[in-house]
């Protein structure tokens, strides 16, 4: 049995919740927002439309409609249901996380907690009125109050923090604490660890670029080659003359990888030749010996196969490296 609404639509309205503009609003495209907008209008006048015809009334590609469901239900905010979507109820799920234990504190228990250290409040009243207008949501509260107890960072950490996520326009739940969490692993709980990571990571980008460029790069370094970089700058502690020297020592082999590049500079570090002269040192080390092999080759294959015999554990694929 099926009921119908019979009076017109032009008066009525569509209450979207607050919660919906203050916490998911900010991170979605546009063209999500306009499925979500369309989805809730649906739901309220109980309207079945297929995604093809949603593409169709919205004037957007089946595709863009399909990754913005996607999108919703992977944000909590649909949920799916065999065929179906359900609005989520975004308030009873700011409800929840307000009241579970342990994670989350009311706006009021937030202030009183902070209320013992003085400069902790400001910093809070600080952030609203900086990022929110002084309007932040109940969430937000508890949030930074996570912040504070899980990854001990302080109130500068904090404040510089979600600046970090608002001049990017990232600022959302899912970034913040995505950037909180690298910012811990890092050993980031002081602004003095902040500035000293800043530089370093600026340091680091800039290594990265100099790479593209020297290796004739016309596009960005993936993630995967960055991740190699970043181990030779922070793990190896590495500067940009020592990356150079094995970026100059590739030039006569073609497409030469990041991984051939790794066990060159991993093969200094581990045999703890730290700088640029004991590098240099290491390498007419290698280069006399490749000379001398080669020259037995020619004087005497005997000796050549006893040679081969002793050294084969010796040597590795780096031993062309070092021959060039």
């Amino acid at each position: 049995m099926n009921f119908e609404q019979n009076f017109s639509l032009l008066f009525d309205d569509v209450n979207i919740p607050e919660v919906f503009i203050s916490e998911y609003l900010t991170a979605a495209s546009g063209d999500y927002v306009k499925i979500y907008l369309y989805c809730f209008f649906c739901s309220k006048h109980k309207i079945d439309i297929a995604p093809l015809d949603l593409s169709k009334k919205l004037s957007l590609p089946l595709a863009t409609i399909e990754q913005g469901l996607k999108y919703w239900v992977e944000n909590n905010v649909l949920i799916k249901k065999g065929n179906s979507y359900i609005i989520a109820d975004l308030k009873q799920i700011e409800l929840n996380k307000l009241y579970t234990p342990k994670l989350s504190l009311s706006t009021e228990d937030a202030i009183k907690n902070t209320e013992k250290n003085v400069y902790r409040s400001q910093a809070i009243t600080a952030i609203s009125e900086m990022f929110f207008q002084g309007v932040m949501s109940e969430a937000w509260f508890s949030d930074i109050n996570m912040l504070f107890a899980k990854y001990n960072f302080d109130e500068d950490v904090v404040i510089s923090l979600f600046n970090y996520c608002y001049t990017r326009q990232a600022l959302h739940r899912k970034y913040l604490f995505t950037v909180a969490e690298a910012w811990a692993k890092n050993g980031i709980k002081t602004q003095d660890d902040l500035d000293k990571y800043s530089l370093e990571y600026e340091k680091a980008m800039q290594i990265k670029k100099t790479i593209s460029k020297k290796l004739g790069l016309s596009r960005k370094l993936s993630q995967y080659e960055e991740a190699y970089v970043d181990k030779w700058v922070f793990d190896y502690n590495y500067q940009l003359d020592v990356i150079e020297i094995a970026l100059k020592k590739t030039t006569a082999k073609t497409n030469p990888s990041f991984d051939y590049l790794d066990k060159i500079i991993t093969d200094w570090h581990e045999r703890k030749l730290d700088s640029t002269e004991s590098i240099n040192n290491f390498i007419k080390e290698q280069k006399s010996k490749a000379k001398i092999m080669k020259n037995m080759v020619s004087s005497n294959q005997t000796v050549l196969q006893a040679y081969k015999d002793v050294t084969t554990n010796q040597y590795s694929d780096l031993s062309q490296y070092y021959s060039n």
